[in-house]
């Protein structure tokens, strides 16, 4: 694969593969323009455990130096943990260091607003802009910035959580869980997390040095380990991040994988009664909410697919719950960002306060199956891939906010759009019964290949 199509820039921040797209050079660029938009001002950095997070930090460091920028230093820390450090202090801005459920020759930057939320979409832009201008504000030899680190911010972390998380209700459960972490950043806080809550606590693939046992992306097939793990151990529930922890899927007490999709449905049914605003997600997140909303008497808001979009949308609606079928929880009462240690406390609380299993919870849902796939497909083809899907479904009702939405009156639906982090097109579907939702997207598939 070119250099060319492993580089992803856009509202996510930018990323590609080590040693090919993602070069010392391209780095620094990013980190000047980045100093340069933040006129210089003092900047939060940290990583995730992947072997060239080192590299990456030495060339993002050197960047921000010389564009002027004070740099506080946390380390390997979670996405949430970076952002929070980022919030609660006098910074002008954030950059984490992660490729999230990426493979591991892929790294990147995430840049970050002063207030602790990823850059909304025009910043993005603009950010862009700076760095293909390439007219950084460098500054003199007496005006370098200084690097410092900060080695609390994963126990600050810890304890707004404990502040925020129905600590008692869980710890009078005594409940027993299994977190595989997959050596990434969520192995620096995951146990401590969990055994302050009173859990009886297995850890697996908790060595933070990046080498990833399995793919790092929690959705099923990359989750047997844990399966078994969840039944070796007897566990109430089994967890899975992502490598930078800002992604959690779960395992139910019977060693089997129930979806990413049901994090967000779980997290937001625990909480949805004594939260305000309406449950906000994205266009191609499950159904399931939509069960939680009317359980609840909450509207559920889509939005584009994106953690930006959906914090955008939650923060104009006073929404305190929302986040991705990709297994991203927000909740507004910690901060606007996606974490899987909120997640985890959340759910826990949950299945605390309804007793019974994890099966008997997701049993409360209806039926309803999702499929996911995905085509390679060059830049140039993918407008006229989504016209061929627009004009295929012309009949049915669809939303065109991103890529070509088809949603039918018996609630199933069909989604294809763009990824915003891979030179890919996502088709994914959702109906009473995995088959169904697997010959619609096939449709879908078959549609774009014969274009």
């Amino acid at each position: 694969m070119s250099a060319l199509r492993t580089l992803k820039t856009g509202i996510s921040g930018v990323r590609g593969v080590v040693g090919d797209s993602l070069t010392p050079e391209l780095l620094i660029g990013f980190a000047q323009a980045f100093g340069t938009y933040v006129k210089g001002g003092p900047i939060v950095i940290g990583r995730d455990t992947r072997p060239s997070g080192e590299m990456v930090l030495k060339a993002l460091i050197g960047g921000l130096l010389a564009t002027g920028c004070d740099i506080t230093d946390v380390g390997i820390a979670p996405v949430p943990t970076i952002q929070m450090a980022t919030r609660d202090s006098d910074a002008a801005g954030g950059v984490a260091i992660t490729a999230s459920h990426n493979p591991q020759q892929w790294n990147a930057l995430k840049f970050i607003r002063g207030d602790g939320v990823i850059l909304y979409p025009y910043q993005a832009e603009e950010l862009l802009s700076v760095y293909y201008q390439g007219n950084f504000a460098l500054v003199g030899s007496d005006q370098i910035g200084t690097v410092r680190s900060d080695e609390q911010a994963v126990e600050r972390h810890l304890q707004v959580l404990l502040e925020k998380a129905d600590v008692q209700v869980i710890r009078e459960a005594r409940l027993k869980v299994v977190v595989d972490c997959v050596n990434g950043a969520g192995a620096v806080i995951s146990r401590s997390l969990l055994e302050r809550l009173g859990c009886e606590t297995v850890t697996i693939n908790d060595t933070p040095d990046g080498v990833f046992p399995h793919p790092p992306e929690p959705v099923p097939e990359n989750l047997g380990q844990l399966e078994q793990a969840v039944i070796e151990h007897g566990a109430d529930i089994g967890f899975a991040q992502d490598a930078d922890a800002d992604r959690l899927a779960i395992v139910s007490e019977k060693g089997y994988a129930i979806g990413e999709e049901f994090t967000l449905a779980l997290a937001c049914d625990a909480m949805a009664d004594r939260s305000a605003g309406p449950l906000v997600t994205n266009l191609s997140s499950s159904r399931l909410l939509d069960h939680v909303g009317r359980k609840y008497g909450k509207s559920v808001v889509r939005t584009k697919v994106g953690e930006i979009n959906v914090v955008v949308e939650m923060q104009a609606l006073g929404a305190d719950l929302g986040g991705e079928g990709n297994g991203g929880v927000i909740w507004a009462q910690m901060q606007y960002c996606r974490d899987s240690l909120a997640a985890m406390a959340l759910i826990l609380s949950g299945l605390a306060r309804r007793g019974g299993t994890v099966s008997d919870w997701v049993c409360d849902f209806p039926p309803s199956c999702i499929y996911k796939n995905k085509l390679e497909l060059p830049s140039a083809k993918v407008q006229p891939a989504l016209l061929t899907v627009r004009e295929a479904y012309a009949d049915e009702q669809l939303d065109l906010t991103e890529g070509v939405k088809v949603l039918w009156p018996d609630g199933s639906w069909l989604h294809v759009r763009p990824s915003n982090t891979e030179p890919i097109v996502r088709i994914i579907a959702e109906a009473d019964t995995l088959e169904h939702a697997a010959a619609k997207a096939g449709q879908a598939m078959n549609l774009i290949e014969d274009s």
